[in-house]
Protein backbone atom coordinates (compact mmCIF):
# COMPACT_ATOMS: atom_id res chain seq x y z
CA UNK A 1 0.00 0.00 0.00
CA UNK A 2 1.30 3.47 -0.82
CA UNK A 3 2.16 5.85 1.96
CA UNK A 4 -0.19 8.70 1.21
CA UNK A 5 -1.55 10.15 4.44
CA UNK A 6 -0.18 11.55 7.66
CA UNK A 7 -2.16 8.91 9.55
CA UNK A 8 0.10 6.30 7.93
CA UNK A 9 3.20 7.86 9.46
CA UNK A 10 5.08 5.90 12.14
CA UNK A 11 5.48 7.42 15.60
CA UNK A 12 8.65 9.47 16.10
CA UNK A 13 11.64 7.70 17.66
CA UNK A 14 12.69 8.70 21.18
CA UNK A 15 14.83 11.80 21.58
CA UNK A 16 18.55 11.12 21.57
CA UNK A 17 18.23 8.03 19.39
CA UNK A 18 20.93 7.30 16.79
CA UNK A 19 19.95 8.33 13.27
CA UNK A 20 21.82 7.79 10.00
CA UNK A 21 21.24 11.43 9.07
CA UNK A 22 18.97 14.35 9.72
CA UNK A 23 19.89 15.50 13.22
CA UNK A 24 20.84 18.97 11.99
CA UNK A 25 17.41 19.82 10.57
CA UNK A 26 13.89 19.11 11.77
CA UNK A 27 12.71 18.72 8.17
CA UNK A 28 15.52 16.33 7.32
CA UNK A 29 15.10 14.40 10.57
CA UNK A 30 11.39 13.89 9.90
CA UNK A 31 12.18 12.72 6.39
CA UNK A 32 14.66 10.21 7.81
CA UNK A 33 12.27 8.97 10.48
CA UNK A 34 9.04 8.83 8.48
CA UNK A 35 9.91 8.41 4.81
CA UNK A 36 13.39 7.32 3.74
CA UNK A 37 13.45 3.58 3.08
CA UNK A 38 9.76 3.06 3.76
CA UNK A 39 7.97 1.44 0.81
CA UNK A 40 6.41 3.76 -1.77
CA UNK A 41 4.17 1.81 -4.15
CA UNK A 42 1.57 4.24 -5.48
CA UNK A 43 1.89 5.44 -9.07
CA UNK A 44 1.63 9.16 -8.33
CA UNK A 45 3.92 8.92 -5.33
CA UNK A 46 6.56 7.03 -7.28
CA UNK A 47 6.33 9.47 -10.18
CA UNK A 48 6.89 12.34 -7.74
CA UNK A 49 9.96 10.60 -6.31
CA UNK A 50 11.37 9.87 -9.79
CA UNK A 51 10.99 13.53 -10.75
CA UNK A 52 12.35 14.92 -7.48
CA UNK A 53 15.36 12.61 -7.53
CA UNK A 54 16.06 13.98 -11.00
CA UNK A 55 15.79 17.55 -9.78
CA UNK A 56 18.14 16.69 -6.90
CA UNK A 57 20.96 15.75 -9.29
CA UNK A 58 23.89 18.03 -8.40
CA UNK A 59 22.09 19.47 -5.36
CA UNK A 60 21.45 18.42 -1.77
CA UNK A 61 18.30 16.47 -0.95
CA UNK A 62 17.55 18.95 1.82
CA UNK A 63 17.25 21.65 -0.85
CA UNK A 64 14.61 19.54 -2.60
CA UNK A 65 12.75 18.86 0.65
CA UNK A 66 12.54 22.57 1.36
CA UNK A 67 11.03 23.12 -2.08
CA UNK A 68 8.81 20.04 -2.18
CA UNK A 69 5.49 21.79 -1.66
CA UNK A 70 6.42 24.32 -4.35
CA UNK A 71 7.28 21.45 -6.68
CA UNK A 72 3.91 19.84 -6.01
CA UNK A 73 2.10 23.07 -6.77
CA UNK A 74 4.15 23.71 -9.90
CA UNK A 75 3.78 20.19 -11.29
CA UNK A 76 0.10 19.66 -10.50
CA UNK A 77 0.73 17.32 -7.57
CA UNK A 78 2.56 14.99 -9.98
CA UNK A 79 -0.72 13.52 -11.18
CA UNK A 80 0.37 11.75 -14.38
CA UNK A 81 -2.51 12.98 -16.54
CA UNK A 82 -2.12 16.60 -15.46
CA UNK A 83 1.65 16.51 -15.75
CA UNK A 84 1.50 14.97 -19.23
CA UNK A 85 -0.71 17.82 -20.47
CA UNK A 86 1.90 20.45 -19.65
CA UNK A 87 3.70 21.98 -22.62
CA UNK A 88 6.18 24.65 -23.76
CA UNK A 89 4.20 27.53 -22.23
CA UNK A 90 4.28 25.77 -18.87
CA UNK A 91 8.02 25.24 -19.17
CA UNK A 92 8.52 28.95 -19.81
CA UNK A 93 6.30 29.83 -16.85
CA UNK A 94 8.11 27.44 -14.53
CA UNK A 95 11.48 28.86 -15.52
CA UNK A 96 10.30 31.98 -13.69
CA UNK A 97 9.13 30.11 -10.56
CA UNK A 98 11.64 30.85 -7.80
CA UNK A 99 10.07 28.18 -5.59
CA UNK A 100 11.49 25.30 -7.63
CA UNK A 101 14.79 24.37 -9.25
CA UNK A 102 14.75 26.38 -12.48
CA UNK A 103 16.54 24.03 -14.81
CA UNK A 104 14.89 23.74 -18.22
CA UNK A 105 16.09 20.20 -18.93
CA UNK A 106 14.87 18.96 -15.57
CA UNK A 107 11.50 20.68 -15.98
CA UNK A 108 11.09 19.14 -19.42
CA UNK A 109 12.16 15.78 -17.99
CA UNK A 110 9.43 15.88 -15.34
CA UNK A 111 6.79 16.46 -18.01
CA UNK A 112 8.26 13.65 -20.12
CA UNK A 113 8.17 11.39 -17.07
CA UNK A 114 4.47 12.07 -16.64
CA UNK A 115 3.85 11.04 -20.24
CA UNK A 116 6.03 7.95 -19.87
CA UNK A 117 4.06 6.93 -16.78
CA UNK A 118 0.80 7.10 -18.73
CA UNK A 119 2.27 5.08 -21.58
CA UNK A 120 3.41 2.40 -19.15
CA UNK A 121 -0.07 2.23 -17.64
CA UNK A 122 -1.66 1.94 -21.09
CA UNK A 123 0.61 -1.02 -21.85
CA UNK A 124 -0.80 -2.80 -18.83
CA UNK A 125 2.30 -2.73 -16.66
CA UNK A 126 2.63 0.50 -14.71
CA UNK A 127 5.39 2.44 -13.01
CA UNK A 128 5.07 0.66 -9.64
CA UNK A 129 5.38 -2.76 -11.27
CA UNK A 130 8.38 -1.68 -13.31
CA UNK A 131 10.25 -0.09 -10.41
CA UNK A 132 9.51 -2.84 -7.91
CA UNK A 133 10.58 -5.57 -10.32
CA UNK A 134 14.14 -4.37 -9.56
CA UNK A 135 13.83 -4.85 -5.83
CA UNK A 136 17.09 -6.11 -4.35
CA UNK A 137 17.58 -9.04 -2.01
CA UNK A 138 18.16 -8.06 1.64
CA UNK A 139 21.77 -7.62 2.66
CA UNK A 140 23.53 -7.00 5.99
CA UNK A 141 23.13 -3.58 7.54
CA UNK A 142 25.93 -1.20 6.55
CA UNK A 143 28.12 -0.06 9.44
CA UNK A 144 29.07 3.25 7.78
CA UNK A 145 28.19 5.28 4.71
CA UNK A 146 31.38 4.03 3.09
CA UNK A 147 29.70 0.60 3.01
CA UNK A 148 26.76 1.94 0.99
CA UNK A 149 27.16 1.81 -2.81
CA UNK A 150 26.31 4.70 -5.10
CA UNK A 151 25.31 2.34 -7.92
CA UNK A 152 24.34 -1.34 -8.04
CA UNK A 153 23.68 -3.74 -10.91
CA UNK A 154 19.96 -3.45 -10.11
CA UNK A 155 19.99 0.36 -10.24
CA UNK A 156 21.92 0.28 -13.51
CA UNK A 157 19.37 -2.13 -14.99
CA UNK A 158 16.46 -0.03 -13.69
CA UNK A 159 18.03 3.05 -15.26
CA UNK A 160 18.22 1.33 -18.64
CA UNK A 161 14.61 0.16 -18.41
CA UNK A 162 13.24 3.55 -17.37
CA UNK A 163 15.11 5.26 -20.19
CA UNK A 164 13.81 2.69 -22.64
CA UNK A 165 10.29 3.71 -21.66
CA UNK A 166 10.97 7.42 -22.12
CA UNK A 167 11.92 8.56 -18.61
CA UNK A 168 14.63 11.19 -18.27
CA UNK A 169 17.18 12.14 -15.60
CA UNK A 170 17.21 8.55 -14.39
CA UNK A 171 20.90 7.62 -14.45
CA UNK A 172 22.06 4.66 -12.32
CA UNK A 173 23.11 6.85 -9.37
CA UNK A 174 19.75 8.61 -9.40
CA UNK A 175 17.87 5.33 -9.65
CA UNK A 176 19.81 3.90 -6.70
CA UNK A 177 18.84 6.95 -4.65
CA UNK A 178 15.25 6.25 -5.73
CA UNK A 179 15.56 2.63 -4.62
CA UNK A 180 16.91 3.71 -1.24
CA UNK A 181 14.23 6.34 -0.71
CA UNK A 182 11.29 4.18 -1.82
CA UNK A 183 12.08 1.05 0.14
CA UNK A 184 13.52 -1.30 -2.48
CA UNK A 185 16.62 -1.55 -0.30
CA UNK A 186 17.25 -0.80 3.36
CA UNK A 187 20.38 1.32 3.70
CA UNK A 188 19.73 2.63 7.19
CA UNK A 189 22.96 2.04 9.07
CA UNK A 190 23.36 -0.65 11.71
CA UNK A 191 22.00 0.65 15.00
CA UNK A 192 19.80 3.30 13.38
CA UNK A 193 16.66 3.81 15.43
CA UNK A 194 14.31 3.14 12.50
CA UNK A 195 16.19 0.41 10.64
CA UNK A 196 14.29 -2.54 12.12
CA UNK A 197 10.92 -0.84 11.63
CA UNK A 198 11.78 -0.08 8.00
CA UNK A 199 12.84 -3.70 7.52
CA UNK A 200 9.45 -4.91 8.75
CA UNK A 201 7.60 -2.56 6.39
CA UNK A 202 9.69 -3.68 3.43
CA UNK A 203 8.99 -7.35 4.13
CA UNK A 204 5.26 -6.70 3.92
CA UNK A 205 5.49 -5.55 0.32
CA UNK A 206 5.19 -8.00 -2.56
CA UNK A 207 7.57 -8.21 -5.50
CA UNK A 208 5.74 -5.66 -7.63
CA UNK A 209 4.71 -3.23 -4.96
CA UNK A 210 1.55 -4.87 -3.70
CA UNK A 211 1.07 -5.42 0.01
CA UNK A 212 1.44 -9.08 0.95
Amino acid sequence: MARTAASDDPPPPPDGAFRCFGDGSTLYRDYHDREWGRPVTGERELLERVCLEGFQSGLSWLTILRKREAFRAAFRAFEPEALARMGPDDVTRLMGDAGIVRNRRKIEAAIANGRATLELRERGAGLPELVWSFRSAPRPAPDAWTDVPAVTPASAALSVELRRHGFRFVGPTTTYALMQACGLVNDHLAGCVVRDDVEVEQRRVGAVGRAS
